[in-house]
């Protein structure tokens, strides 16, 4: 046998970017003339400033608001606190330069704004008087604090740490984890699921919910009371909940928490449930909606404490059922939905002043307004609207939220809610970033699509549109499956980078979509191949038929989780139009899929049951059947740390494409999960899917 050659053909086909500078690396903004009106790009996106979670001040007078920017160098988002008023603009900052902050909030006094902050070596909380000064830290646990929450009369606070049940003391969880490091041994051993969850390995701890008292120094002293205590789940939930999850009652004496119970059935169950407890510590904690098998979050108190409100979906194992809004009287138990027969899943909930009305904001229709809901009749009102309103405030007759649309980032804006007042920007970020960029303009479309159904998508130009010319298409496919591309600004599928670079875009808000009733979003269920590809097909037709400025000649398909999915199935159902396929942690094979991704509940309801009772469902949509007519090149991208859509699902396709001769790269981050949210790998994932659609859309 011949002795291979010296390293360079044993690396052949791969091309390492780590250690490599690429141009991108030198310059975060592009080298263009002042004034020359150019595109939008990656590197514009990545360094864009972000504004979110204004929140009045108890007097209504100042608006606290959270911004992040880019810190390109050390490759992460640096969060800070601003403060201004309803009168003037952006406001001054309230935290420290350099110091990142998060989970701003104010103090019921209004004299001081709390939040978390690392900046003593662990995630603590600190505060800061409202008229500025030197931040003080008010907490020095020997945990992180993973979330906050100020009691009405401000002397408390309910905070969560993660610790390991057995513990009796933060500190016992600490030196666990100490002893658990010096340990030479790496062998972890199980007895249930999870193991995993979202991008995380679990270690056998939970997050706990605890109270706090404030000292006369407004410091945080001695060991804090452990309210959750006996509760196997995670207050709050994982791995995106925060401290919307629990609330204290009026008067500070009770807290109501959301949590899932977590047994052995925790990886198969939505069943979120509302336990109340005494922050005396004089009762364990008590399940106040024991007969929903579904999720029940996010409660909110009445202004008299009499009532509790809160979200609730009704269908256990559904994470996509309606979210619908609830109320109990806590005296007598007596519960009654709000706005039953309003057809839109309700979102974070706000009350307002008069105690007499709840505002949410959510999907409807292709964009995503504020409405309020009266809560005695359940009439619903849409009180601002136009692109997608983010967090809001409401203070008396006014509302404070942010806005975005598909050509603009988000910044702060005040109306009113009836006073005929007009509405006024408070903010303007990224002008002067964005002075010389000429966005692609974008518009709603519909069509008739499966069952001759209305569906809806948008088309967005290139920013160099010109009457006559014709332009290649990128083709967007959402994820969730129940999700939209509505009018919003999107930080990891944002249309402007592809009109940015000159293409078209197209993304048909297919059936199982959110927004559009929630029958609409139930028929992908158990249906994942077949209406959505049809209002796919049927969505693009339309769109080649109205645009004239479309390429149909010079267009490629993306999708990233379900949409990466699409794309796999596309690949051997649908591949005449496309001239490239760019699947981004995309589901491969579903049968492995249902064995292998952490939350079983979401692969059980939409194949319509556990794999080994469903074969037949799950081998009907399924891409790896498909693979022998496969042809048109593809782009494969996933992370490691993706226990949603496993990276084996990435590595399938990838070595399906390879092994079929067809042509095709993978883009592979060990450090990203289901997400590419570093600033550097983010650039990178934009600069190698463009590259890959210019390549194969050149004439």
């Amino acid at each position: 046998m011949s002795r291979p050659s010296p390293a360079l053909p044993l690396l052949a086909g791969l091309v390492l970017f780590a250690g490599w500078p690429a141009p991108s690396e030198a310059s975060p903004t592009p080298a263009t003339p002042a004034g020359q009106a150019r595109g939008f790009t990656a590197q514009d996106l990545v360094m864009l400033d972000r504004v979110s979670a204004p929140q009045f001040s108890p007097d209504g007078r100042r608006i606290l608001y959270s911004l992040r920017r880019t810190d390109w160098d050390k490759d992460r988002g640096i969060g800070s606190l601003m403060l201004t008023d309803p009168a003037s603009g952006p406001g001054r900052p309230l935290t420290p330069e350099g110091m990142s902050v998060a989970a701003g909030s104010w103090s019921p006094d209004g004299r001081h704004v709390y939040f978390l902050s690392t900046r003593s070596g662990s995630m603590q909380l600190w505060r800061i008087a409202a008229e500025g000064g030197e931040p003080e830290q008010v907490s020095d646990y020997p945990l992180s604090v993973e979330s906050y929450r100020l009691s009405p009369d401000g002397r408390a606070v309910a905070l969560s740490f993660e610790v390991f049940p057995r513990c009796e003391t933060l500190a016992c969880t600490a030196e666990g984890l100490e002893a658990r490091a010096a340990d030479k041994r790496t062998g972890v051993l199980y007895e249930r699921i999870f193991v995993r969850h979202w991008d995380t390995w679990k270690d056998g701890r939970q997050s706990q919910l605890f109270l706090a008292r404030f000292d006369e120094a407004g410091k945080l002293a001695g060991e804090p009371q452990h309210l959750s205590r006996g509760i196997d789940g995670d207050v709050p939930g994982k791995p995106f909940g925060d401290a919307s999850d629990y609330v204290f009652s009026p008067d500070g004496k009770q807290v109501v928490f959301s949590v899932r119970i977590a047994g052995r059935s925790e990886p198969w169950s939505t069943n979120f449930d509302l336990f109340q407890v005494p922050v005396d510590g004089s009762a364990a904690p008590r399940n106040l909606t024991p007969d929903n098998p579904g999720t029940d979050t996010n409660p909110v108190f009445s202004k008299d404490g009499r009532t509790l409100y809160w979200r609730a979906m009704k269908r256990g194992g559904f994470e996509a059922d309606r979210f619908a809004l609830m109320a109990m009287d806590l005296a007598s138990g007596a519960t009654r939905e709000i706005a039953a027969d309003w057809d839109r899943s309700f979102d974070a909930l706000v009350l307002g002043d008069d105690g007499r009305h709840v505002y949410t904001s959510t999907l409807d229709t292709g964009t995503h307004p504020l409405f309020e809901i009266d809560l005695e009749t359940g009439a619903v009102r849409k009180v601002v609207q136009g692109g997608n309103i983010g967090g809001f405030d409401i203070h008396g007759d006014r509302v404070v939220f942010t806005r975005d649309t598909l050509d603009r980032p988000a910044d702060l804006y005040l109306s009113a809610i009836r006073a005929r007042i007009a509405e006024r920007r408070l903010t303007h970020y990224n002008a002067e970033r964005l002075a010389d960029v000429r966005m692609g303009a974008y518009e709603q479309f519909s069509f008739k699509g499966w069952n001759d159904e209305t569906v809806y998508g948008y088309v967005v130009k290139p920013w160099d549109y010109q009457p006559g010319r014709k332009a290649p298409v990128a083709f967007l496919i959402h994820g969730g499956p129940q999700g939209s591309f509505h009018n919003q600004w999107h930080y990891r599928w944002n249309a402007q980078t592809y009109a940015g670079m000159g293409f078209a875009v197209v993304m048909i808000d297919f059936h199982g979509s959110t927004g559009y009733g929630q029958a609409f979003t139930d028929s992908i269920s158990r249906d994942w191949g077949g209406k959505p590809l049809v209002d796919l097909k049927k969505g693009w037709a339309a769109a080649l038929a109205k645009y004239d400025f479309l390429d149909g000649n010079r267009a490629c398909a993306l999708g990233g989780s379900y949409g990466g999915y699409m794309v796999n199935w596309i690949a051997g159902n649908w591949n005449e139009p496309w001239k490239c396929l760019v699947s981004h942690a995309g589901v491969f094979d579903l049968r492995s899929m249902a064995y292998s991704t952490e939350e079983l509940w979401f692969t059980e309801w939409e194949n319509g049951g556990v794999p080994w009772e469903v074969r037949e469902a799950i081998e009907k949509h399924n891409p790896v059947n498909f693979v022998e007519r496969w042809r048109v090149p593809m782009l494969v991208i996933h992370g490691q740390k993706d226990y949603r859509v496993l990276v084996e699902q990435g590595l399938a396709t990838f070595t399906a494409l390879q092994r079929r001769g067809i042509p095709s790269e993978f883009l592979y981050f060990p450090d990203e999960n289901h997400w590419i949210l570093r600033p550097h790998n983010s650039v990178l994932w934009h600069e190698t899917v463009n590259r890959w659609l210019k390549t194969h859309t050149a004439q």
